[in-house]
């Protein structure tokens, strides 16, 4: 059967007091309710105090204490400006007040689900980090926000279930896991793969229901085989049926490419004991009466994961050759698995015997990155590091000295070494990895024991940040090379962007002053950051005059979606939901495939496609929002796109012949060339358009560029 949260099952129409005293809670916790339920009272309406209600019912499962419960109730009232700050510090005191507020700054996880690589405010987030080390207890009470908002949804119409399972999936059912929370991570997965997969959940869910009771029959008639084993050999335990759920099983189903006859976990049972040497005892007397599956046993207490969680996993054959996986683990790791970081609360109030429930390790990982914000000014570099610490899978490797470090699965030794200070990785010049030589491109893989080697002075390479070249993997690492190239470019890139501007607002007939709206737009505090980000190519020349003089045409705007195997128009571009309704790649921006793209419908031209971060077409988008549509990239491209490059280089004799040999090497398609000579400065400007079929062929071709001798920079032009 698959598995039923007991809150689910209250009355729904029940008033506050009946439901509250369902519960079976403390006098404290019942009596800082009624002052929550009372300061609410005058401005109550049912469905609000539903979700309250239900809040505290699911945090009462993971045994959280007085004031989050409180806090529980009280967080649908104060996120709709219901009740104030003040209001609740003076009816339930300042711990609840401060609590509340935390979780007020928790609503910035959800953007981590939409914003992509675009900016998002880093002060947000600083004060969301903030909340999450100082009382994690406010990432606990949103979290069970969100599993009642997938059920508050569940009639709701398709694209606000859509949006609210997608942001759970990506974002806060991770978030749950990472925390070690598995009461709230199995219903936040299961809600979430409901809405996003129907059909393959009412089919999961069908097959299971259609041998419920036989399954049932047999699992009770095996459990009680396994009870009178353990009790013959003098080991005390708890043993039962374990539910399952459908996402999981979907999981490994995809994982193993198996139908769900072939899986070995439909029948499942957990046996929970009181030591740790009886989980091996017990696993003994299971393998001795019960033939097992030697592929499919993990023993997670010598080596637990990285939330924390432990536990010993076996499937054997059971009777009539039916397999059966069986869980082993002790009362303190049953209560980790479930409650996580909610389980600190039962220890610090002695609601259970034994040691720490491991709560300062499963926040280790917040505390540094709340060290590290404080050396990065991007707010979207902060945003990915703390979604790629939810989200992605870890690999831990060793210092020399046995210091240990996690980091995104796929990192490299420049990760690394960016990862141990800033100064390591400016002046790595080199890695080992169990005292071998290996490429700055090598994959770490868990266990690797890291050796840096640098040099004297700090020395970091601009290709180190090329993607396609593979040397980083972590926004953390890209982030501090950025800040490093961006403080030593500084004076050449101000006068660089100076002398821009000055031929530029001279053709347009404008003034320093006219920039102020830009600066502000851009997110620079001064005239001269402008300039610097100008020279140094961050942002484009074309895009920052458009915004100023608002020349743009009039055309609607898309967000970008990832289809499934789809076929496109001649350019390549798929058209969502508009049928055959021609398209052209905008002038202004130019995109090619790997870009991130937006469309909108224009008056007799088709669809323009534009790039994301196009700001002609943020300023079309705002003033006729009705015609954006969505487009994508097909996946058959064939064709080949025109692209403008610009190349600034110190001339020399034998320059052009060096840039059209290594766009030869490429194998590039020179469509046609301009030079341009500034003899005040001994500089050559080539502006020239190639063929291109990507955005990776691009990235390698301005690669190539930037090696060639004199060369200082080489980008997309407009």
């Amino acid at each position: 059967m698959v598995a039923t949260r007991q809150s689910h099952q209250h009355d729904k129409a029940g008033d506050f007091f009946s439901r509250v005293e369902s519960l079976d809670l403390s006098q404290e916790k019942i009596s800082l309710l009624n002052k929550a339920q009372q300061l609410c009272q005058t401005c109550d309406n049912s469905e609000r105090q539903n979700t309250a209600i239900e809040m505290v019912e699911i945090l009462v499962e993971l045994n959280l204490d007085a004031d989050s419960l409180a806090t529980a109730y009280l967080t649908p009232y104060y996120l709709n400006d219901v009740v104030s700050i003040d209001a609740v510090e003076e009816h339930l005191g300042n711990h609840v007040a401060v609590l509340l507020t935390g979780v007020s700054q928790m609503a910035t996880i959800s953007t981590l689900a939409h914003q992509g690589n675009g900016t998002v405010q880093v002060d947000n987030i600083r004060r969301m980090l903030l909340a999450m080390v100082e009382d994690v207890r406010a990432v606990v009470i949103k979290l069970a926000e969100q599993v009642c908002h997938l059920r508050n949804v569940k009639d709701a119409a398709e694209e606000e279930r859509v949006i609210a399972a997608k942001e759970t999936a990506d974002i806060f059912a991770p978030l749950a896991n990472r925390l070690g929370i598995g009461q709230l991570k199995w219903e936040l997965e299961d809600l979430a793969f409901r809405y996003l997969h129907p059909d393959i959940y009412k089919n999961i869910a069908k097959q299971l229901d259609d041998k419920r009771l036989a399954r049932e029959a047999y699992m009770a008639d095996m459990v009680e085989q396994v009870k009178q084993r353990l009790h013959e050999a003098g080991i005390k335990a708890e043993v039962y049926g374990r539910p399952k759920h459908i996402y999981s099983i979907y999981k490994k189903m995809a994982k193993k490419n198996y139908e769900f006859d072939q899986l070995f976990d439909i029948r499942a049972m957990r046996i929970v004991v009181e030591r740790l040497q009886d989980c091996y005892g017990a696993l003994g007397i299971v393998h001795t009466n019960w033939r097992h599956l030697n592929k499919e046993f993990d023993d997670y207490v010598a080596t637990p994961k990285q939330n924390g969680y432990q536990s010993i996993h076996t499937v054997v054959f059971g009777p009539e050759g039916k397999t059966v996986e069986i869980q082993i683990r002790t009362h303190d790791m049953h209560q980790d698995a479930e409650l996580g970081v909610a389980a600190h609360w039962m220890y610090k109030e002695g609601a259970l015997p034994g040691r720490g429930s491991g709560y300062e390790q499963k926040i280790s990982w917040l505390r540094k990155l709340l060290q590290w914000q404080e050396e990065v000014v991007d707010g979207s570099d902060l945003a990915q590091e703390l979604k790629n610490q939810v989200v992605e899978d870890r690999v831990y490797v060793f210092t020399p000295r046995g210091d240990i470090f996690d980091l995104p699965l796929g990192a490299t030794p420049l990760d690394f070494a960016y990862y141990i200070h800033s100064n390591v990785g400016h002046r790595c010049i080199g890695a080992k990895i169990f005292g071998k030589i290996v490429p700055f491109t090598h994959q770490l893989s868990t266990g690797d024991q890291v050796e840096i080697l640098t040099q004297k002075q700090p020395n970091p390479s601009r290709d180190w940040l090329n993607p396609s070249l593979g040397y980083i993997k972590s926004s953390r690492a890209r982030a501090k090379i950025h800040h490093w190239f961006k403080q030593l470019d500084r004076d050449k890139n101000l006068s660089a962007g100076k002398e821009i501007l000055d031929n530029e607002l001279q053709k347009l007939e404008l003034t320093y002053k006219d920039l102020d709206p830009a600066i502000k737009r851009f997110n620079f505090r001064e005239l001269d950051d402008l300039m610097v980000a100008i020279g140094a190519g961050d942002i484009r020349l074309n895009q920052m005059l458009n915004f100023i003089t608002d020349r743009t045409e009039h055309e609607p705007v898309i967000r970008f979606k990832s289809p499934s195997k789809v076929t496109g128009d001649k350019n390549g571009i798929v058209v969502e939901g508009v049928g055959s309704l021609m398209s052209h790649v905008a002038r202004c921006c130019r995109p090619v495939p790997g870009d991130e793209i937006i469309g909108y419908i224009t008056q007799g031209r088709g669809i323009a496609v534009h790039r994301e971060d196009c700001d002609s077409f943020s300023n079309l988008k705002n003033k006729h929002p009705e015609r954006v549509i969505s487009v994508s990239w097909s996946d058959d491209i064939s064709s080949s796109y025109a692209l403008t490059i610009r190349i600034e280089a110190s001339d020399r004799s034998g320059l052009i012949r060096d840039i059209s040999s290594a766009l030869a090497n490429e194998k590039v398609n020179v469509l046609n060339m301009n030079v341009n000579t500034v003899d005040s400065t001994q500089t050559a400007i080539f502006v020239m358009q190639i063929e291109v079929h990507d955005l990776q062929g691009t990235n390698k071709v301005l690669s190539k560029l930037h090696q060639i001798e004199g060369v200082h920079s080489a980008k997309r032009g407009q």
